[in-house]
C-alpha cells in the first residue's frame, strides 16, 4: 500500500512523539517547573499526535509491520501484568500512554516506505531539543552543569538528564554523517549540526552515546563500505583520526571517560551493578517471573534499574524479556538481508546503538526515545510500496460492416 506523498502534518506528529518521549524527571530547571505540568504537556503532545494521525489517515491504511505488531503484543502482556496492580494505577495509566504509542506507530505505518522523510523529521525535532539545552547553557551555565550531576551538562529549560542530552545528540549525529556519506544534505548544512551536537555530547561525559555513536557508524558505515567510495575514505580517515586521538590525547581521554570515579566505582557501573544484583535475587512468583509485575517507573528498592533488559524483566517478566529480544533479532535480521542502501545503513546505525544502550539505560519496554528510534528503523527497512498498475479503459468494440470483411478478406 503507497503511502504517495508524506503530508506535512505527518512530520509534526513525530515531532509530538518525540515530544512525548522528553519524560518529566530530570535537573532543576532556571524556571521551576511543576512535575504535574511537564506530565500534562509530554501527556497531552501524545493525544493530539494519535489525533492528528487518525485524523491524516481517516480510512485507517496501515502497513504490515513486524515491529509495530511485536509491540503490540508487549502492549497486552504489559496490560495482562499490570491489571494486578501490584505496581499501582499507575501501571494502567503508563499501558494507556503505551497504547496510544503504539497506535499512533499503526497510523503512521502508512507512510513507512524505506525513505529518508522520517529520518529528517528525527533530527530536526531533536535538533531542536538540543537547543534548548545549549540556551540554558548560555543563560546560566550553573544551572545547566550543576555539582549534583558532577558538572555534567543538563537541561536547564526542560529537565533532562546528562544521559538523554547525549543520548539524542549521539543519534543526530550518527544520522547526519551518513546523509552526508550519501550525498543527501551538503558539508555545510551537516556542520551546524554536527559541530554543536557533539560538543554538548562531551559536555555530558555520557559514555554509553559516545561508545553507541561510534560503534554503531562503524557498523552502518561498514554496511556501505562495497558500495560507497565515500564510505571507504570516510572510514579510512576515521581510523588514521581514531589512532592519532587514541595515542595523542590517551590521558585527557582517559580522564573524560572516568568522570573522576574511582576503578571501585567504575567496575560497578556507577552502582548500577548492586541494583541489579538486588533485583535478580529478589523472590517471584511464577506469575511475576513469566509477566512481571506491571508498568512502573523503571526502578527497584528506590533506585534506577538503568538496564532496559531487567527493567523489562521486572515489569514485563520473561515475556517481555523475549518480545524485547524478538524486535532487536527482526530488525537486525531484516537490516542484514536488505542490499546495501543509505536508508538500510541508518537503520543499522539506530538498531546497533540501541542494543548497545539497552545495557545501561531503560526503555525498550515502554514508550521511550529508543522505540521511537527503532520505530524510525522499521520505517527505513519497510519495502518500498509497489505502484498500483494503471487501468486500462475498456474500449466498445465497433460492428464491422459485412461488405468491410468481404473487402479486407480480398
Amino acid at each position: 500500500m503507497s503511502g504517495g506523498h508524506t503530508p506535512k502534518i505527518v512530520g509534526t506528529v513525530w515531532g509530538l512523539l518525540v515530544l512525548n518521549t522528553l519524560g518529566s524527571a530530570g535537573a532543576k530547571t532556571i524556571v521551576p517547573l511543576p512535575r504535574s505540568l511537564i506530565q500534562m504537556v509530554t501527556m497531552g503532545a501524545l493525544v493530539a499526535a494519535f489525533a492528528l494521525a487518525l485524523t491524516v489517515n481517516l480510512r485507517l491504511r496501515i502497513r504490515p509491520s513486524a515491529y509495530v505488531f511485536l509491540l503490540t503484543l508487549l502492549l497486552v502482556s504489559s496490560v495482562i501484568s499490570s491489571v494486578h496492580l501490584e505496581s499501582g494505577f499507575g501501571a494502567l495509566f503508563r499501558c494507556f500512554r503505551l497504547a496510544l504509542f503504539v497506535g499512533t506507530l499503526w497510523l503512521l505505518s502508512r507512510w513507512w516506505d524505506g525513505g529518508l522523510t522520517f529520518v529528517r523529521h528525527h533530527i530536526r525535532m531533536y535538533f531542536a531539543v538540543l537547543g534548548t539545552v545549549a540556551a540554558g547553557l548560555v543563560v546560566s551555565p550553573g544551572a545547566a552543569m550543576p555539582d549534583l550531576y558532577g558538572g555534567r551538562l543538563v537541561g536547564a529549560l526542560w529537565p533532562l538528564t546528562p544521559p538523554q542530552i547525549g543520548q539524542y545528540a549521539a543519534v543526530i549525529i550518527g544520522l547526519t554523517v551518513l546523509l552526508v556519506l550519501g550525498r543527501r544534505t551538503n558539508g555545510t548544512s551537516a556542520a551546524v549540526v554536527i559541530v554543536p551536537s557533539f560538543v554538548l555530547l562531551a559536555l555530558t561525559h555520557t559514555r554509553t552515546a559516545t561508545l553507541g555513536l561510534f560503534i554503531g557508524l562503524a557498523l552502518a558505515i561498514g554496511s556501505l563500505i562495497l558500495t560507497s567510495a565515500a564510505a571507504r575514505r570516510f572510514f579510512t580517515w576515521a581510523v588514521l583520526c581514531g589512532v592519532v586521538a587514541a595515542v595523542g590525547f590517551a590521558s585527557a581521554l582517559q580522564t573524560w571517560f572516568l568522570r573522576g570515579q574511582s576503578k571501585e566505582n567504575f567496575s560497578s557501573l556507577t552502582g548500577r551493578a548492586k541494583v541489579w544484583d538486588a533485583l535478580l535475587a529478589a523472590p517471584r512468583t511464577t506469575g511475576e517471573k513469566f509477566f512481571g509485575v506491571g508498568l512502573g517507573d523503571k526502578s527497584f528498592g528506590g533506585l534506577p534499574i538503568d538496564n532496559s533488559w531487567l527493567a523489562v524483566y521486572n515489569e514485563q517478566g520473561l515475556i517481555g524479556v523475549t518480545l524485547v529480544a524478538a524486535i532487536i533479532i527482526v530488525l537486525g535480521g531484516v537490516a542484514l538481508l536488505r542490499p546495501p542502501s543509505l536508508s538500510r545503513a541508518c537503520a543499522i546505525f539506530l538498531i546497533s546503538y540501541c542494543a548497545i544502550a539497552s545495557y545501561t539505560e531503560a526503555g525498550l519496554g515502554d514508550a521511550s526515545p529508543y522505540l521511537l528510534h527503532l520505530a524510525l528503523a522499521a520505517s527505513l527497512l519497510a519495502a518500498p510500496a509497489q505502484a498500483a498498475p494503471l487501468a486500462m479503459p475498456d474500449v466498445p468494440r465497433q460492428h464491422t460492416p459485412r461488405w468491410a470483411r468481404k473487402v479486407e478478406a480480398t
